[in-house]
């Protein structure tokens, strides 16, 4: 019998061997990405402070006006709520269509429109107040649905991109609606004393309205952030926990590998954009209900534009889509504040954008490096196969 027959065998490696190898990977790539990220937040910060100093004000005073706004008192932080909740539901929509691999802009213009039908239910259709903001709040979001399946039939019929035609129907829904309220047959305010009628409509009667919690001035806001979080919770376990969501994903990844798997690109890319646009008509719709309780033309506050930031800086996540739509809400809600300070309303606007693309660069960078790397992989592979055939 050999020696090679009777040796023992060796010792199988500790189990842990393979944690402890795949949480250093894991910190390797980790590490340079976090300080990515801490880099290009401190440059988008110290270019904040810079944009304050420019105005005459102080940075330190405006970011004591921001949080007095936003969360200095039970009814700031409510304030912050209900500027979040809409941001929320246009992001969740958004996170539906980029999974399918459809890139929808036009959130801004499907909002105005579901707000629009939201308004015209609730002041015309007869029947007790809560069942008629039930059927205006879904008829809000089939009206955004509707708005974004016109971009969905061009794309799928005419193969006109969506990112076009939904960037253009902004506009149009933006002129349906100044026209909604300018008419005396549609949405247009009407007064007793037959005085000079504003665009806008009238006040929705007040069993008509989304509940509110609390009282001012204490904690209090609409029930629309409870429905966005109660959304947030069903997007993100239909996205990651049922077949539906895998097959999105997987149309997302490899449209010809999704077609060969039996995976739809009209059923289940056209039910995400309709999707995606049934979320921005519903908060709009929610706006309405749960804010300022009649139509005006300006009511969206960009939110449609700042609800497709929100998905975009959570990478398309459901779940870090909340902390971040909050974060946008606290800005909001504290932008108010500024005018205190001597610093203009619209220098939030330019801070929330500096700050988004200093979430977004880090990602877009690494990807860059990768697609470098791949590409000089690509060519020293070609350079040794030619230099093997020579």
């Amino acid at each position: 019998m050999s020696d090679t027959a009777t040796r023992p065998a060796p010792p199988a490696p500790p189990k842990s061997t393979g944690v402890a190898v795949t949480t250093a990977i894991w910190w390797r790539r980790a590490l340079p990405m976090a300080a990515l990220y801490a880099v290009s937040l401190g440059i988008a910060l110290t270019l904040a402070a810079l944009l304050v100093m420019m105005t005459g004000a102080s940075p330190w005073s405006a970011v004591e006006a921001l949080y007095e706004g936003s969360l200095a008192s039970p009814a700031a932080i409510g304030l912050s709520l209900d500027k979040a909740a809409p941001l929320l539901i246009v992001a969740l929509g958004t996170c539906i269509a980029a999974r399918a691999g459809l890139f929808n802009i036009g959130q801004e213009g499907q909002l105005l429109i579901g707000a629009a039908v939201f308004t015209t239910i609730a002041l015309f259709m007869p029947g007790p107040g809560p069942l008629v903001l039930i059927v205006a709040l879904i008829g809000g979001a089939l009206g955004g649905a509707f708005w974004a399946g016109i971009a969905a039939v061009l794309y799928f019929w005419r193969g006109i991109p969506v990112v076009i035609t939904t960037l253009l129907l902004v506009y149009i829904s933006a002129q349906v609606v100044f026209y909604s309220v300018s008419q005396s047959w549609w949405l247009q305010e009407h007064l007793p004393t037959g005085g000079v009628m504003a665009p806008q409509s009238d006040l929705l009667p007040e069993d008509r309205w989304l509940p509110h919690f609390g009282e001012y001035p204490g904690l209090n806001f609409a029930s629309t952030i409870v429905i966005a979080l109660v959304l947030t919770v069903i997007v993100t376990v239909m996205l990651r926990r049922s077949t539906w969501g895998f097959r999105l994903r997987m149309l997302g990844m490899n449209r010809s590998a999704a077609r060969r798997a039996g995976v739809s690109a009209l059923v289940f890319g056209g039910t995400a954009l309709l999707l995606s646009g049934a979320f921005a008509g519903f908060a709009g719709a929610a706006m309405v209900g749960g804010g300022n309780h009649r139509m005006q033309p300006g009511i969206s506050e960009n939110s449609g534009w700042d609800g497709l930031l929100v998905a975009l800086v959570a990478r398309e996540n459901p779940v870090l889509a909340v902390p971040v739509a909050i974060f946008f809400g606290m800005l909001r809600a504290g932008g108010g504040f500024l005018a205190s300070t001597g610093v203009p309303r619209y220098i939030v606007d330019v801070v929330t954008a500096i700050l988004v693309l200093a979430v977004v660069f880090p990602p877009a960078f690494r990807l860059y490096q990768r697609q470098i790397a791949t590409r000089r992989q690509a060519k020293a592979l070609a350079a040794a196969t030619s230099g093997a055939a020579a």
